[in-house]
């Protein structure tokens, strides 16, 4: 009887576990689909709109968090997308943060979504690590603190992030900021080790959790 109770315990961890594996990585993708929402609905969003229906692929960070008195510092998870023929990619995860020094104080909380325009961006932001600005050939464009005002600079980006804050800090900006993919997540989520090229191209990855993101970045881009 004692051993049947140990078998049939080791049994529930084996399925409880992977679940409470996923809590943190599900928790994300949610909070990236209420981006998406919350960025691509509204009277001001059709600068946005209009560069989603173009973009090869899409990077959703729904909270990066800038804090600092002096020195200062910023950060959150992300996940990335692709846009295909049958519509829109599993998530792959990703962290995006930086580092700065000088004259700031304050606490902000932003939500960003990177679109990307063309390949050249896409296999950037797909490398395990991409710095924005160090690669002068991968043209970032950011559009102020909501989402309109889309420029002809933008407009010829590689990448355009549009953003959305709140805190004492006043703007955004993604300049030496470094992206980089978390394989660690990835096979959280997923139940085995997947490279972020795997996901988002050749969409090795299944997660019915994932599928509301893919629903909402759907209807938005038409």
């Amino acid at each position: 009887m004692i051993r049947i109770l140990l078998v049939a315990l080791l049994a529930l961890l084996a399925v409880g576990g992977p679940a409470r594996a996923q809590t943190d990585q599900q928790a994300l993708v949610d909070r990236a689909t209420l981006t998406v929402q919350d960025m691509f609905t509204g009277q001001n969003a059709g600068d946005a709109l209009s560069l989603l229906r173009r973009a090869k692929g899409a990077l959703i960070c729904p909270r990066v968090f800038k804090a600092g008195f002096i020195l200062g510092g910023s950060g959150g998870g992300c996940v990335l997308v692709s846009r295909g023929t049958g519509g829109w990619s599993s998530p792959a995860f990703y962290n995006i943060g930086s580092g700065s020094f000088g004259l700031q104080a304050g606490v902000q909380d932003s939500q960003i979504v990177f679109l990307v325009l063309t390949e050249r961006g896409f296999h950037a932001i797909l490398d395990s690590q991409f710095k924005i600005g160090a690669d002068a050939s991968i043209a970032v464009a950011t559009i102020g603190a909501g989402v309109e005002g889309s420029t002809t600079a933008a407009l010829r980006a590689d990448i355009v992030a549009f953003a959305k804050s709140r805190g004492l800090f006043a703007g955004i900006s993604v300049q030496g900021s470094i992206i980089s993919s978390d394989s660690g997540w990835d096979q959280a989520y997923y139940g085995k080790p997947l490279a972020a090229q795997q996901i988002v191209l050749q969409g090795e990855g299944s997660n019915p959790g994932a599928q509301p993101l893919r629903e909402m970045l759907l209807k938005f881009s038409g």
